[in-house]
């Protein structure tokens, strides 16, 4: 990766930083070999960055050209929107109040140099402000009236850094590009950028630890700088080629904002926010699979006309199931008439539509992996000791928890099985999915289509071991390769 700064007039730069061009705005803006270097990142310096100018077209230029550029045209629009800046002003009051408290004055200027400051306790507001607003040099002005409020933020042409800051803008310059993703040393180990979003708190997340290390080893091999990302990295992810979701995934949720971004900034995404729309409601499921001729067991979409034809329809036990739950919960098993009618008042109050589903007992769920529209892995998910669902959550004993899983080699799964699985995640996309299907006998019923299904060492990967991670990973580069 090439890291070049622009600058109206490279004489005023009087930093230098070992891996780094500094060039002027008119040679990137009219020397072919400028438009041609790939893949680049390009440091937007130049004094203004107005409709029209220089800098304006720098930026511009450097996104039609594929490169990644700081600032990008969106973020130049964002920092002259008034609107945005209040709106990013309430977003991050507290943290606003935090920092500035004890200032005497009514006034106060921060200048934000690659995401950091002079005084090291404004450094959290520095490193905000820097990713809501990816520009290399930024000055924003807070006031106070009954409380600090952000009043603008503007970009600081070059000529317009003291004098006496100059050495603190080589040190945070030189940290900057020393990072291992921009080290040039690095530029011809990594190829492509690769974010793996996690969330460090989550009780249950799709990968454990030591999975997400495979993860990055894998990816690593194959040429990729890969990086741990969470939610307070949603402004970074214009500097990545790629995202992998592995945290819980829901549509009102950041993951799914994550995701919508990723994919609207041309990044190579799994999972995709199409196929998390699809996957996180069973609503679409159903009525998707009912339309495609899918088996699944017998179904109604419930609403607060229909909910009394449920016992007559699918008798009791039958399961409830609110529309975007995961990991078993939001899923009741209902065995008389008093617990359905209280339980569907309780899901009705929360959802127009619920689903409610003819229950087929069985000791074990299959579970199908699917990578690229291809069987990559199967499970056994046997059931929670004296539980009727993999998962039981109300145990005490941990473990009680989970049920057994047994992996098998795909050749070793029922071709019926495999076939209707495959199908069923066709209708969704090419993405990563665990479709969950019940067998009885010779006949098979899709329970569900999970994005971003879990793989967990020691479990999903206990036949591919390693390969099941090179194989994921390989998804992406190829995906990157072809868009190239």
């Amino acid at each position: 990766m090439h890291n070049i700064i622009v600058v109206n007039n490279p004489k005023r730069w009087h930093f230098h930083i070992e891996g780094v061009e500094v060039v002027s705005a008119k040679a990137y803006l009219t020397d072919n070999h400028y438009a041609e270097i790939q893949p680049a990142r390009i440091f937007n310096l130049c004094r203004s960055y107005r409709y029209q100018t220089a800098g304006y077209y720098v930026s511009l230029l450097a996104e039609a050209r594929g490169q990644r550029v700081f600032p990008d045209v969106a973020t130049i629009q964002d920092l002259l929107s008034q609107t945005i800046v209040r709106v990013i002003s309430g977003d991050i009051d507290e943290l606003i109040q935090r920092s500035l408290k004890g200032i005497k004055s009514r006034e106060f200027v921060l200048s934000i140099y690659f995401g950091k400051n002079i005084a090291k306790k404004y450094e959290r507001l520095c490193q905000k402000l820097s990713n809501l607003f990816q520009a290399p040099f930024l000055r924003a002005r807070f006031i106070y009236t009954k409380k600090w409020v952000l009043q603008f933020i503007s970009p600081i042409p070059l000529n317009e850094i003291p004098e006496k800051h100059h050495p603190y803008v080589l040190l945070f310059a030189k940290e900057f590009f020393s990072r291992k993703k921009f080290a040039l040393a690095k530029r011809q180990k990594y190829l492509y950028d690769l974010a793996i979003l996690v969330n460090p708190e989550e009780k249950e997340p799709p990968s454990d630890k030591k999975a997400v290390h495979k993860f990055i080893e894998a990816s690593r091999s194959l040429g990729f700088f890969t990086e741990i990302i969470t939610r307070e990295d949603y402004s970074r992810i214009p500097e990545f080629d790629a995202l992998f979701i592995r945290e819980t995934t829901f549509v009102d949720h950041y993951t799914y904002r994550f995701s919508r971004r990723a994919f609207m900034e041309g990044l190579v995404v799994i999972d995709d926010p199409l196929s998390i729309l699809r996957c996180t409601n069973k609503v679409y499921l159903t009525e998707m699979m009912t339309k495609t001729r899918i088996p699944i067991p017998k179904t109604i979409i419930v609403h607060k006309n229909n909910w009394e034809t449920i016992e007559k329809d699918l008798g009791l036990p039958c399961v409830l199931k609110q529309p975007d739950s995961s990991f078993s919960l939001g899923v009741k098993k209902i065995d008389n008439r008093e617990s359905l009618m209280a339980e569907i008042d309780n899901l009705l109050d929360d959802s127009d539509l619920v689903i409610a589903q003819e229950y087929i007992p069985t000791d074990f769920d299959w579970r199908i992996g699917i990578i690229d529209k291809t069987p990559l892995y199967a499970c056994k998910y046997f059931m929670a000791k004296g539980h009727w669902q993999i998962y039981n959550w109300t145990s005490t004993k941990k473990s009680h928890n989970y049920g057994a899983v047994e992996t098998l080699m795909i050749e070793s799964v029922p071709e019926k099985v495999v076939k209707t699985a495959l199908k069923a995640a066709n209708f969704i996309g090419d993405g990563f999915y665990g479709v969950d299907i019940k067998q009885i006998g010779q006949k098979v019923y899709v329970i569900e289509i999970n994005d971003n299904p879990s793989i967990e060492s020691g479990v999903e990967d206990a036949v591919l071991k390693d390969n099941l991670y090179m194989t994921i990973m390989q998804t992406f580069l190829k995906r990157l390769e072809k868009k190239a």
